[in-house]
């Protein structure tokens, strides 16, 4: 865990079968929650999360809303060295793309998951035939990819959800092994901060009240 957080990870997840309170007052998570930001990923540096805390990470990413239990998302973790391949077929992609690409463009793209100790492509993986509307199949795997940036915040860590143009290449997609019905709803990247982020200006959320 990063050295200057304190966080208390004494609760254990519940197993099948236990009562869970309906509610959890926490001052502490409104907080987060109210002040919560994301840390761009070229802010992001060692250290990062450790085996347990990822385990963790992706255990409360998939404690979210799941109408009919399908469990429509999965997760890919890229960690030390499987980011530099990663990065390296991202390069080469690029540079086919993009042949007037220049060597600091397709050198960008090879480093990109180098930019944060820790990524994991959160992957929508909805069953297309089925009483549950893939709408709200696909809504789910974006509740696991925010669960994901509040639970590493709660840890002491940065992290950034990103998607950027290789979460809709074919031939990412190819070389990921996705399936029919699968899409990349995001890349979170997670580490530790440089730096505090700044906050940035907010719309007004646009609010209505039903009369019948």
């Amino acid at each position: 865990m990063n050295q200057e957080t304190t966080t208390d990870n004494s609760v254990d997840f519940p197993a099948p079968g236990d009562r869970l309170a309906p509610a959890h007052p926490s001052a502490e998570t409104l907080a987060l929650l109210k002040r919560r930001r994301s840390t761009p990923a070229i802010g992001l540096s060692e250290p990062g999360p450790s085996a347990q805390e990822v385990e963790d990470l992706i255990a409360i990413a998939a404690r979210v809303p799941d109408h009919g239990k399908l469990a429509p998302w999965r997760f890919v973790i890229f960690e030390g060295e499987a980011r530099t391949s990663f990065g390296a077929i991202l390069s080469k992609i690029f540079a086919a793309r993009n042949p007037e690409a220049s060597a600091d463009q397709i050198e960008f793209e090879r480093a990109r998951f180098e930019r944060a100790p820790l990524v994991i492509a959160v992957i929508s993986s909805v069953l297309e035939k089925h009483p549950i509307p893939v709408w709200e199949q696909e809504m789910s795997a974006g509740a696991a990819c925010q669960n994901m940036l509040i639970g590493a915040s709660a840890m002491g860590y940065g992290a950034q959800w990103l998607t950027e143009w290789y979460a809709f290449d074919p031939d990412v997609k190819d070389m990921m092994g996705l399936r029919s019905g699968e899409r990349i709803a995001g890349f979170i990247y997670v580490g530790t901060a440089k730096d505090h982020p700044v906050e940035r200006k907010r719309p007004q959320p646009h609010i209505g009240r039903w009369k019948g």
